[in-house]
């Protein structure tokens, strides 16, 4: 549940997909790199709500073992969005629900992807 003096987060466009935290690491990582780089944090937010499967030169599948996960009892597909040259944000796609449930979003690169 939010609290006072949290960002208000703008409610999904009609058609379009909703963002939500999959956990509260998610949540602190978000402020951390929204902090560290506004601006391309906010990018990726546009860029995933608009369409989370658009395959770009920063938005894409993850692969192996990172290329599946589970979220609220759903297996989905998770993708990884580079906000800046170490910055990142993991997301899976519930098409179902029409929601990008952000994983992982971290200012530095994430070791699991090493």
């Amino acid at each position: 549940m939010p609290a006072r003096g949290e960002r208000v987060a703008p409610p999904p466009k009609a058609g379009g997909w909703d963002f939500r935290y999959a956990d509260k690491s998610a949540a602190e990582g978000w402020e951390k790199l929204a902090r560290q780089a506004p601006g391309p944090t906010r990018s990726a937010y546009d860029a995933i709500v608009a369409d989370p499967r658009q395959r770009s030169g920063r938005q894409f599948p993850l692969k192996g073992d990172l290329g599946k996960r589970t979220v609220k009892g759903k297996q989905l597909d998770q993708w990884e969005y580079e906000v800046t040259g170490g910055g990142r944000v993991f997301y899976c796609i519930d098409d179902d629900e029409r929601v990008a449930w952000m994983t992982l979003a971290s200012p530095g690169h994430p070791k699991a992807t090493d």
